[in-house]
């Protein structure tokens, strides 16, 4: 009789590790759909790929974001206006010291990336010479006539390191898609009345230009900046093109170094932060 209870109990032992290994076995079926995306056909990749510019999450939607989360539209804009608005503001020498550490190549600490040709240059090399780097105001700072003093002129959201002569050819000029390549631009084009930046930050600019006009509304003493869907703009308070700066948005989501430097503004130096890095698909919410 032991005997029998000793096969009988092998026997139920057996039994339930094949089951377990059944199971174990039978997970990824459960869960193998996922990987059929990597054999997408490439129009419903793409679309795969633009879609994460309309899903993020952030970690400050309880605090920070609290009182915009659920809305749209102007009320969306207004409220992140009052959010945003609240701020530390710089001196424009200030600025040098803080895009040394905004832009800070995350693989060589002594240098920055420059915003349109992509460049690591070293940190000490600003200034206005051939081969430095200087600040490019990414809104225009003629579109509005805002200069260099202490508000839109140093908002460092805006601000970015960029190659003296390359800022040169970008000027004050709105974007667009299209022109000619612009020398040492890392595939940056221009013409007469547009630029277009490099396609890794073109959804960079698109959130920098799109901060602006819902931080500067008019109501503090400097002029109501908004985006319009025109080119040549001149000294009026507004840049364009809108429609194709929502297409950049899309196409170019907000990646690890945008995220890091929006961090760090508001961490270290601002304390206020662009919506549109954390939720770029308030961007199509608002316009």
């Amino acid at each position: 009789m032991l005997a029998i209870r000793m096969r009988t109990r092998r026997r139920k032992a057996v039994a339930f590790a094949t089951a377990a290994a059944l199971t174990v076995l039978a997970v990824p079926a459960l869960t193998a759909s996922p990987a059929t995306a990597t054999t997408e056909a490439p129009a419903t990749a793409a679309a795969t790929a633009t879609a994460t510019a309309t899903a993020t999450n952030s970690d400050y939607d309880s605090t920070y974001y609290k009182n915009a989360i659920g809305k749209t539209g102007t009320a969306l804009k207004s409220s992140l206006h009052t959010i945003i608005s609240s701020q530390t503001k710089l001196s424009y020498s200030a600025v040098w010291d803080a895009l040394k550490a905004t832009d800070q190549d995350p693989n060589n600490s002594n240098n920055v990336i420059l915003l349109y040709s992509g460049v690591s240059r070293s940190k000490s090399l600003n200034g206005g010479n051939t081969g430095n780097w200087n600040r490019e105001h990414v809104w225009a700072k003629s579109h509005g006539d805002f200069g260099t003093s202490t508000g839109p002129g140093t908002d460092i959201h805006h601000l970015r390191p960029t190659d003296v002569q390359v800022n040169s050819v970008r000027g004050n000029k709105d974007f667009d898609n299209g022109g000619s390549t612009v020398a040492n631009g890392g595939g940056s084009l221009t013409d007469s009345d547009s630029f277009e930046p490099r396609n890794a930050v073109k959804g960079d600019v698109a959130r920098m230009i799109l901060y602006m006009a819902v931080r500067y509304e008019g109501g503090d003493g400097w002029a109501d900046l908004e985006p319009n869907n025109n080119v040549n703009n001149g000294s009026n308070p507004y840049m364009g093109r809108l429609s194709v700066l929502k297409a950049w948005n899309e196409q170019d989501p907000p990646d690890a170094f945008e995220q890091r430097r929006n961090q760090v503004i508001h961490d270290s130096y601002q304390h206020n932060r662009n919506p549109f890095i954390d939720h770029p698909e308030w961007v199509e919410a608002i316009w």
